[in-house]
């Protein structure tokens, strides 16, 4: 489970450097290119999104099926 979640963190991390990257070359080339650079943007920055939602239904499955267990420590302690 661990390396699951370490996983899914660098998944995330990736997604979100390559849709910075896509952002910061958008305006150079030709005019006609930047839509191909903004859709590669907004589908990186989708799969960091989907990437995110499966992380966290992951998580609460593994809490479910009693995987991973909370410490204890009370709110505000």
């Amino acid at each position: 489970m661990k390396w699951l979640v370490a996983l899914a963190f660098i998944g995330i991390v990736v997604s979100l450097a390559s849709a910075l990257f896509f952002m910061l070359n958008g305006g150079r080339g030709d005019p006609g290119d930047e839509t191909a650079r903004s859709g590669r943007m907004v589908r990186a920055l989708a799969m960091r999104v989907g990437l995110s939602v499966a992380l966290f239904l992951c998580i609460l499955l593994a809490w479910k099926l009693g995987y991973i267990h909370p410490t204890g420590i009370g709110a505000g302690q």
